[in-house]
Order: structure tokens, then C-alpha cells, then sequence
């Protein structure tokens, strides 16, 4: 029984971070999901190499949140995709998890310091 409730918090704090991630890279303006993913490598110089098969289903909880939404547009190379962009109510959500990761990166990093 431990051993499934530690998956499923993992997991959680995997998504969560996924999240935050992404709420971060659209605070600077719209994006579509391969740029998203790109930005976030870019950013953490390739330690991050973030995959269609988590993305995807993030952007999507994300939008069901309400802490993104989306629109159709053109890509640089002249094609369709869907583009997202943060809404008010995922700055105040970026905002709050921002926060939270501050304080649990401090906490894990005394432990560790001990």
C-alpha cells in the first residue's frame, strides 16, 4: 500500500512541475505545443526534454482548469496549430505554484544540506 501511494504522489509532483513548467513558458506571450516543448529544453539547457505523451494531456488539463486557453493559428513554417496563451486566472495559479516550489526546493535543500 505505501509503495502505491508514493507512486501516486510522485506522479502528482511530476504533473505539477509539468505544469508550472508550462504556465511559465506562456507568461512571456502565446505558444504552440512544440514550441512549448522547446522552449522548456532550451531554457534547461536539454535536461528537461519534455514528451508529446506528457504535454499533451497537460495542455489539456491545463485548459480544462481554465489556467490556459487556446486559438488556431499559423505556425512559422505556414502551418496550422493551436496556440496557447495563460489566462488570469493561470497567472494567479503560476503565481501561487511558484511560491509553493520556492518554499519546497528551500525545505529539501536544508534537509540535504544536513
Amino acid at each position: 500500500m505505501g509503495m502505491s501511494v508514493m507512486k501516486k504522489e510522485r506522479k502528482e509532483l511530476l504533473q505539477g512541475t509539468l505544469d508550472l513548467l508550462v504556465l511559465r513558458t506562456l507568461q512571456r506571450g502565446k505558444q504552440h505545443g512544440w514550441g512549448i516543448s522547446q522552449i522548456i529544453g532550451f531554457r534547461s539547457k536539454e535536461a528537461l526534454n519534455i514528451k508529446e505523451g506528457s504535454l499533451y494531456p497537460a495542455l489539456h488539463r491545463l485548459e480544462r482548469q481554465g489556467w490556459i486557453a487556446s486559438d488556431w493559428g499559423l505556425s512559422e513554417n505556414n502551418r496550422k496549430a493551436k496556440y496557447y496563451r495563460l489566462t488570469r486566472a493561470g497567472r494567479k495559479q503560476l503565481e501561487e505554484e511558484t511560491a509553493y516550489w520556492e518554499q519546497f526546493v528551500l525545505a529539501v535543500s536544508l534537509v540535504l544540506k544536513v
